[in-house]
């Protein structure tokens, strides 16, 4: 037991690595399958071994995680005991039980063992199952268990921190280039938006207790659709490539792409799935007088013309601003399309905004 405690910190950094762990555990206390759950929040993307993936896909589907009797035991866990079976049924509640006799008895298991433990301040516990030639848990195996509980929480404690150094880490990166971006939980719940994503929310795309709302009923529909997905698999590959297209009244359209949280980010005990990225939320950033000085090799008069008419402005409007003369401009304007090639104001727009 000492060397697979030691192995834990691999799964602090490596979500992956679990299920390896987990069956060097079953080894050293004679179990043929584990499973991590959360006492409150139990979906189907937890670690197990490959043993009761079978098991564990039904344990869901057909909403077993909501009627376990083995739950009662959990309060007990959490305050330091190894339960058993038996700690909290009656041999005969176990022989007639429901979820025994249609989930368990048909994979060969039949008893069971929790060790809880903590990840910050959510409650969680190694669940173990043996076959009936395996055997109950005695008192022995209780005590060796028992060593497990404070590793464990050690393990998920520094995985959740690790997990959240991560994210923040892809979230500063978009949102030093400007790229809106949040994340997502595998309930679809916003566990995090960037500054970028804040600034560009309003009434029709925002974040209402915890929740990407927007008016367009048709991207609705299908983030919900998203929503459902997430929820329902842990498989990266089964999220949406195509992107989402959120419509606005009065603002051009914002185009919503999922991206797959992958590596130490993607610990259980976070429970990041997705990144949502949000492109055209904000509108663009206004070109850079000098860098369309340096080039185009314009003048600064010219320079400050061209960016205002790329940022939409017309020749009128940026002449008021600069404070000249529409003749004035025009002539700038001429100049400027001398210089860069174009020939109509819409080019000069395209090929300036390729500099931002």
């Amino acid at each position: 037991m000492s060397k697979v405690m030691d192995r834990l910190g691999e799964a602090a950094v490596d979500p992956a690595a679990w299920p390896v762990i987990m069956n060097d555990i079953c080894r050293a206390v004679g179990a043929s399958a584990a499973i991590l759950l959360q006492s409150d929040v139990r979906t189907p993307d937890v670690p197990r071994t490959q043993s009761i993936d079978e098991g564990t896909r039904q344990y869901f589907k057909e909403d077993w995680h909501l009627r376990d009797p083995r739950a009662a035991g959990f309060p007990r866990m959490m305050s330091g005991e190894i339960v058993t079976d038996h700690d909290v049924l009656t041999p005969e509640q176990i022989r007639s039980d429901p979820m025994y006799n249609e989930v368990l008895y048909p994979f060969g298991f039949k008893w069971f063992a929790g060790v809880g433990f903590w990840a910050e301040s959510a409650a969680w516990a190694l669940t173990l199952q043996r076959t009936g030639r395996e055997g109950q848990f005695e008192a022995s195996d209780k005590r060796l268990l028992a060593r497990l509980a404070p590793r464990l929480t050690e393990t998920a404690t520094l995985a959740t921190a690790v997990g959240r150094v991560a994210l923040a880490s892809m979230s500063n990166v978009l949102n030093q280039v400007g790229q809106p971006a949040m994340v997502l939980n595998r309930q679809g719940m916003v566990l995090s938006t960037n500054a970028a994503a804040d600034a560009g929310f309003d009434d029709e795309i925002r974040i209402s207790n915890r929740r990407l709302v927007v008016r367009d009923k048709n991207a609705a529909t299908k983030l919900e659709q998203l929503f459902d997905l997430m929820r329902s698999t842990s498989d990266s590959a089964a999220l949406p490539a195509a992107p989402v297209v959120i419509r606005r009244t009065a603002k051009p359209p914002v185009v919503l792409r999922v991206l797959p949280i992958d590596g130490a980010a993607r610990t259980v005990f976070l429970g990041a799935r997705a990144m949502l990225t949000l492109s055209n939320l904000l509108p663009p950033p206004a070109p850079d007088p000098g860098l369309i000085a340096q080039a185009f090799d314009l003048t600064p008069a010219e320079s400050r013309l061209a960016a205002l008419l790329t940022s939409g402005l017309s020749i009128d409007a940026a002449a008021e601003l600069l404070r000249i003369s529409r003749e004035t401009a025009r002539n700038h304007l001429k100049s400027v399309f001398s210089k860069t090639g174009a020939h109509r104001q819409s080019e000069l727009i395209n090929l300036v905004s390729q500099l931002t």
